[in-house]
């Protein structure tokens, strides 16, 4: 096909760009797609060897580019991969840790530190860069819940910074639906009914729910009898005397479906399903390339989008080709009728910032800027993570079995009190302490409490919380080996359980992406800028999650052993009943905002069809128009405004 044959130009084959190419597809359009990084595999088992491969099993490890550069010479250590030598780089959870998160050298996201005095926060949350985008992510599949849609109206009289979304859950339950066929959900319609969440008739989703844990059950058990007087600080119209656990929708097989296998209970959901019981866009994409007319072009990063001397449409997009075994780089264009962005919310706006035009009437002379709103907005869930112990005269909950999230808490995460603080939902994790001691000790468990009790050590401080409560145990100094050794890790390990609170974040203009000239990439372009930091609204959300995480240990009899690292920069203070407390959050891989939708060019910049506004055949989608960023992960939300935009793009060409 030649260049200007195409019909659709879509930029990213993650889950929006797939979702989208797939449905021209079927319906005969001429599809390219630009694909920064490496295209589709014929199997998984390259990416299953790095991740075995790996000494760092982070989210990242199994895709390409590698996170490590090969030793240097003379050396058996691995150098982090350098973003100044990448060409379709990436941040990763190395890269945004306490150490590595300011140095531009070392991090593909260069941080600002400080604003106007103050200290800044890293932005820690992480993409891929690969056909199939984010494959590393969990599958959750939760609805907004209808309120989550109308945050001025309900509550931004003392949130300023909330926006109402131009559509609401109304508009969307028909693609909720097509969605959740598409990725293949297992959920219950009758546990998914609350907070106003609601179905058609009849409606069923694609197959069973996931069974239960035995955490989950604990949890639940725990949160059945409650006391009005305790759960008051939570806000509700009604304090609460029990708590529901409900099963999380997921796009993960709970039998066959659409010929992938059922779940076998791997707990690497993330970043890797190894039997591809998990839904990945790869999936979709795959059936979109089955198309004859429909091209991926793998190792193309889109660096500008041209406009036509009207200013109204966009005629072409520029992009260089590079190859991964030679220096060799080629610089071209290609022309649609119509062009979709489809990269992450960082990305996107990294593109559009870069498509400077003097001759557009704009404050700011970049595509779809009007509004001066590219780059703002950035949000995530700030993730604030606690792990404890079930004591030891008590039951086992037995981690490291099945998915990594099967249930969670959703009906704190709307009420009165969002006039006043964040809400949180609550996820409960199958595997441990597998990550969550990772930034205090730079290592994850099983490994740490098995060498610790093998060599002696206590880098967790099990046994010095054991001590100090009257835990009988090992003393610090002994180390085990043999029968003793089984004996003690089953009766610890199998009592350990984590829950982790994804925060809703405010919408603030002063948190955002720009360019960072001064630290190019592989390729010469620019790499993203990011200033980040948490309000004053989501810092309570996240303070009134620490008073939940006590509530919830207090009634399991639980040994709590969250800390924050002292060199943690993410970490910060706040009063709780009147006492200092020291928090902090990690990112949650929810990327949000940065273009986002609305009902005019002034306020927004994009419509709910997620058509730019300044310009007439330019699609921005994904999770970057989110006006708002609620509770639950985006993926679903992102993937039905995808279906319902091309829609109109088929419409449309």
């Amino acid at each position: 096909m030649a260049d200007d044959d195409f019909d659709v130009v879509i930029v990213g084959s993650g889950f929006a760009g797939a979702l989208i190419a797939n449905e021209l597809a079927k319906r005969g359009k001429k599809v390219a797609i630009l694909e920064a990084g490496d295209g589709i595999p014929p199997n998984i088992n390259d990416y299953m060897e790095r991740f075995y491969k790996s000494s760092a099993k982070v989210p990242e490890s199994p895709y390409t580019p590698p996170i490590f550069d090969e030793p240097a010479r003379g050396s058996e250590l691995p150098r982090s991969s350098d973003p100044r030598k990448m060409r379709a780089g990436r941040p990763t959870v190395l890269t945004v840790s306490a150490k590595d998160w300011a140095n531009p050298d070392k991090s593909y996201l260069v941080h600002e530190q400080t604003r106007d005095g103050k200290k800044l926060m890293p932005f820690s949350s992480t993409y891929d860069r690969i056909a199939g985008g984010t494959s590393h992510w969990l599958g959750t599949c939760l609805r907004f819940v209808p309120n989550d849609f109308e945050m001025k109206s309900l509550y931004g009289l003392s949130e300023a910074s909330f926006v109402d979304w131009p559509i609401g859950y109304e508009d969307l339950v028909e693609w909720y639906g097509k969605a959740e066929a598409e990725l293949g959900v297992s959920a219950d319609v009758e546990d998914q009914k609350y907070l106003g969440v609601h179905f058609p008739d009849d409606y069923q989703y694609p197959m069973p729910a996931i069974p239960e844990s035995l955490t989950d059950r604990a949890i639940r058990k725990a949160l059945k009898n409650l006391n009005a007087s305790e759960t008051a600080f939570l806000g509700m119209e009604t304090a609460p005397t029990e708590i529901p656990v409900r099963n999380v929708p997921a796009a993960r097989n709970s039998r066959p479906y659409k010929g992938r296998r059922a779940c076998a209970g791997n707990t690497n959901c993330i970043p890797i399903c190894p039997i591809q019981a998990k839904y990945d866009p790869t999936i979709t994409l795959n059936e979109a390339l089955n198309h004859k007319h429909v091209k991926l072009m793998r190792h193309t990063v889109a660096r500008e989008i041209i406009l036509g001397s009207d200013l109204r449409n966009v005629t072409e997009i520029k992009y260089t080709r590079y190859s991964t075994a030679s220096n060799a780089i080629v610089t071209d264009t290609i022309k649609a009728k119509i062009f979709v962005i489809a990269g992450n919310p960082i990305e996107t706006a990294r593109l559009l910032l870069m498509s400077e035009n003097d001759g557009l009437p704009f404050e700011v002379k970049t595509v779809a800027n009007r509004s001066g709103m590219i780059g703002k907005y950035l949000m995530d869930h700030p993730y604030y993570v606690a792990w404890g112990q079930l004591p030891m005269n008590g039951e086992q909950v037995w981690p490291y079995r099945g998915p990594l999230i099967t249930s969670g808490i959703g009906d704190l995460c709307d009420g009165r009190f969002r006039d006043s603080r964040a809400a949180f939902r609550v996820d409960i994790g199958n595997e441990g302490w597998n990550f969550v001691i990772a930034s205090a000790l730079d290592a994850a468990d099983p490994h740490v409490t098995t060498i610790d009790f093998v060599n002696g050590m206590d880098r967790n401080l099990l046994k010095a919380k054991h001590a100090a409560a009257g835990i009988p145990g090992p003393a610090p100094t002994k180390a085990l080996y043999g029968p003793a050794l089984a004996r003690t890790l089953n009766q610890n390990i199998s009592r350990q359980f984590r829950v982790g609170f994804l925060v809703e974040q405010t919408p603030d203009a002063s948190n955002r992406v720009t360019l960072s000239r001064e630290n190019p990439d592989g390729l010469g372009l620019p790499r993203p800028k990011i200033s980040y930091n948490l309000s004053p609204y989501t810092r309570r959300g996240i303070a009134a999650a620490h008073q939940f995480k006590d509530l919830l240990f207090k009634h399991m009899n639980a040994t709590d052993f969250t800390r924050v690292a002292d060199n943690d920069p993410s970490g910060f203070d706040e009063q709780i009943n009147g006492k200092t407390v020291r928090l902090n959050f990690t990112g949650a891989g929810h990327i949000m905002g940065t273009f986002r939708m609305g009902t005019n060019g002034d306020n927004s910049v994009v419509d709910s069809y997620q058509r730019c506004h300044d310009h007439d055949n330019l699609y921005l989608v994904g999770s970057g128009t989110f006006p708002t960023g609620a509770t639950a992960n985006p993926t679903l939300t992102l993937a039905a405004l995808a279906l319902r935009t091309a829609d109109r793009i088929a419409k449309r060409v």
